[in-house]
């Protein structure tokens, strides 16, 4: 379906040279000479990618209807990660490619949110926030503070992150999956 230029909010998803993109800001503009245009943007939905875009009165976009589907990971297997769906309880299988970066945080039985179009996987969301186990970590040295206060822990999922000098070996941390970040101890 075609989209005006006034029809165009922040969340629209937009099909522009067969890659699917969602609107992020949107800016219209009527310049006091001239016809009246849209500044937009956009982010891709395949690979994250951010672009400006401008779009005049006259031009017709295609909008791009996504399927929003919750996932539950069950396991990896080499370089594939297989999820079922929680609707049919359907396996499906992804690739490092499709997940990216979040691999790192992905734990057994984590509910993700996973966008299809036209029946193929564009891309999943994890939780902003995840509780982890630390499996291994150094014992702090107490006044040992050069380094900021903070130490290299590995969390269950096999991840390295950076986590204060009071944080043992055992501990369950809440992480920000965004950054990597360590936010609190999870008691």
């Amino acid at each position: 379906m075609a989209v005006s230029i006034n029809e165009i909010k922040t969340g629209l998803t937009l099909l522009i040279d067969r890659e699917v993109w969602q609107v992020i800001e949107y800016q219209h503009v009527k310049p006091g000479k001239g016809a009246a245009f849209v500044r937009v943007k956009l982010r891709n939905l395949k690979n994250n990618s951010v672009q400006e875009m401008t779009f005049r009165g006259d031009d017709k976009i295609e909008e791009a209807f996504i399927e929003e589907r919750k996932l539950q990971y069950l396991y990896s297997s080499g370089d594939t990660y297989h999820f079922m769906d929680q609707e049919n309880f359907e396996d499906i299988t992804l690739t490092a490619d499709t997940i990216k970066e979040k691999i790192k945080f992905l734990k057994e039985n984590l509910e993700v949110t996973a966008y299809f179009y036209n029946n193929s996987i564009l891309n999943i969301s994890i939780p902003n926030f995840i509780d982890f186990k630390i499996i291994h970590t150094e014992p702090g040295v107490k006044g040992d503070t050069a380094k900021s206060g903070t130490k290299p822990a590995k969390i269950e999922t096999g991840a390295i992150i950076q986590v204060p000098l009071f944080i043992e070996t055992g501990d369950r941390v809440k992480v920000d999956t965004r950054t990597g970040e360590y936010i609190e101890r999870v008691y």
